[in-house]
């Protein structure tokens, strides 16, 4: 680790992938959500890294715990959530995202929903968010797998800059899959 507490190229960064879904905790249907995050952050990521991976329900107290808990003490430099962003009344994911972050990137979730949007017609339903919680960017996805692609491939480029920006290691890319974007 550097003196100013980033780590260096040889550490290992935490990245958290929450699956959100009464019925995948319940044990009453197949995760696919957070498979799919951790395949897409398998293929594009050029540096070591560590899926701490949970699954919660709707519950929004849940919901906070484990955010809270993947960036405060396990020291997560990127949380990833799947499932939870549409209109159902239990769908809380962005609510209690929200609840934890420091700072709101509301240009996250327009992208995502812009590309989405080109796809499926009820993307405008969808309220993902994203933001940032002390030196952790945490996004949600939608819980399709097909979405959680289509939606980190629209914000990816920019995510190891904000990582960089909040003081999280530095996330390299292989740019045959994204091109990482660091203006800074």
């Amino acid at each position: 680790m550097e003196a100013s507490g980033r780590t260096t190229g040889s550490e290992v960064a935490r990245i958290g992938i929450v699956t959100i879904s009464d019925r995948v905790s319940r044990g009453e249907y197949a995760d696919r959500g957070g498979p799919a995050v951790r395949d897409y952050l398998g293929e594009v990521l050029a540096v070591p890294w560590e899926p701490l991976v949970r699954v919660v329900p709707d519950e929004a107290p849940l919901i906070v715990a484990v955010l809270e808990d993947l960036v405060d003490r396990a020291g997560c430099c990127l949380v990833v959530t799947t499932g939870g962003t549409g209109p159902a009344p239990r769908d809380v994911t962005p609510e209690a995202t929200v609840a934890v972050l420091d700072k709101e990137l509301p240009g996250v979730g327009e992208a995502m929903r812009a590309v989405s949007r080109d796809q499926v017609p009820t993307a405008i339903l969808s309220r993902q968010t994203a933001g940032v919680r002390g030196s952790a960017l945490i996004v949600n996805l939608p819980g399709s797998p097909k979405a959680v692609r289509e939606c980190l491939d629209a914000v990816f480029a920019a995510v190891p800059d904000c990582v960089d920006l909040v003081g999280g290691p530095r996330l390299e890319t292989d740019p045959e899959k994204v091109v990482a974007y660091r203006p800074h």
